[in-house]
């Protein structure tokens, strides 16, 4: 077999990988069911709420928390703020003993969201009586800006989730609070740019609703669900038992939510996906802030990939949920592969089709077959999923528009290629620095046509 042949075929491998992968998370996502709720009366809710620079939103973060959730303790990490973070909390635990500030300095601080979560892990188990029953009490993880439905409680305390003694952690879905196209884009910008930061709002809000949610509807199925650093629900006796035998909860990965899922399943509880509750976070209206979050995802999971052997020798991780793992880990590593790989075959099935037909005009007439093939397995798998978003979403949208989202999906998507070159250029420098991605309350602060 010749070296085209041999690029040729390793890319129809991966075209059939990725079609039949879409095709798995699909029907479990279609075909789910609502999950039945439960008495958050049952168990014990400690809020950890990790900050830097965050006197823009935890304020009202922390109000929000209290109005819904009266009972709830809130513990602040104050992830040693240049601003007034810490003061805004103290201002409410004057009036509360239910909220809680957990200082760091540096140079213990400013290394990452996983440190910040093991100290506030730390905190309160030094705030419980030691007669505490720790399997009752459920940690929650919630963004500054963070906004839980209000049947998040009733939703983890079902008999799917925390009902089930064997689960140690449950994923709230994620929705994007600044959707509505009505919400404004912060900066002092112009109309494209105000266009643009309403479309990047609109694909990323598309993307955790249908492509996000339906990875995890699968993972429902293959008892893998992976952890997010926003609505994440982990029981505290699970976090005892990893911290046990790897002396904290959150380790160093630059994807501590998934790493933390990882060892929670190590660990020998189940993960679970709750679709039928959701938390809201601000969708990233400046490519600039967009490219260096998801930078920072891509290597979190390839620094992840140093699991698998762990992964494939548990007995506690199901073999279907070992190959979805497999997958999902390893799928930066494949964009990074078709960065190259999509063009060479590209070219090269043009080349050859020429020489072959005697010109190019010949070999293109011939092969009319080609767009529509493009169409079906490069575009479609993409832009399906704006039509499910508006069947399943309260937007409203017209099939026109559905149809425009589609397009548009299909071309965010392409964001992912650059973010894996970063993602590896960092990895294979040393660069692990955990860059936080700033919220758009500060971004009003400066002009968006900087960070554009």
């Amino acid at each position: 077999m010749s070296a085209s042949e041999s690029t040729q075929a390793l890319a129809f491998v991966l075209l059939v990988v990725f079609l039949a992968y879409v095709l798995v998370i699909m029907i479990p996502f279609l075909r789910r069911r609502p999950d039945p709720e439960g008495d958050p009366d049952r168990f014990s809710w400690h809020v950890f709420v990790p900050c830097r620079d965050e006197e823009t939103v935890i304020g009202s973060t922390i109000d929000r928390l209290r109005e819904q959730f009266p009972s709830v303790h809130i513990w602040v990490i104050d992830d040693d703020s240049d601003d007034d973070t810490a003061q805004v909390a103290r201002a409410r635990m004057a009036v509360s003993d239910h909220i809680h500030l957990v200082s760091r300095r540096r140079p213990e601080a400013r290394t990452g969201k996983g440190d910040a979560l093991n100290a506030a892990y730390q905190a309160l188990t030094a705030w419980l009586p030691a007669t505490t029953d720790h399997s009752e009490i459920v940690v929650v993880v919630v963004d500054a800006d963070g906004r839980l439905a209000p049947n998040a409680f009733r939703q983890a305390a079902g008999p799917i989730a925390f009902g089930d003694p064997e689960t140690g952690a449950a994923q709230a879905a994620v929705w994007m609070s600044n959707r509505e196209a009505d919400c404004p884009v912060p900066g002092d910008a112009g109309r494209f740019r105000q266009w643009w930061g309403r479309y990047l709002v609109r694909m990323q809000d598309i993307e955790f609703r249908t492509t996000i949610a339906a990875m995890q509807c699968l993972r429902g199925r293959t008892l893998s669900v992976g952890l997010g650093g926003n609505g994440q629900f982990t029981r505290l006796s699970a976090l005892d038992r990893i911290a046990e035998s790897a002396g904290s909860p959150w380790h160093g990965s630059l994807l501590e939510d998934y790493e933390l899922g990882i060892h929670v399943m190590l660990a020998g509880y189940h993960n679970v996906y709750m679709h039928d509750t959701h938390v809201e976070q601000e969708a990233l209206p400046s490519t600039r802030r967009l490219l260096t979050q998801r930078t920072r995802w891509c290597q979190g999971g390839m620094q992840c990939t140093r699991y698998l052997p762990e992964i494939f020798a548990s007995p506690s991780i199901t073999n279907a949920g070992a190959l979805e793992a497999s997958y999902f880990l390893l799928m930066p590593f494949l964009q990074l592969i078709g960065v190259f790989l999509w063009p060479t075959v590209f070219i090269t099935m043009i080349a050859q089709g020429t020489i072959s037909s005697g010109s190019f005009a010949a070999w293109l007439e011939a092969s009319w077959w080609i767009l529509p093939l493009i169409v079906l397995t490069g575009i479609l798998p993409f832009a399906i999923w704006p039509f499910f978003y508006r069947r399943r979403s309260d937007t409203g949208a017209s099939w026109l528009t559905a149809m425009a989202w589609g397009a548009g999906y299909w071309l965010y998507m392409y964001q992912s290629y650059e973010c894996v070159l970063r993602a590896f250029g960092r990895l294979i420098t040393g660069k692990n620095g955990w860059a936080k991605t700033r919220r758009n309350a500060e971004a009003d602060r400066r002009l968006l046509a900087r960070e554009v």
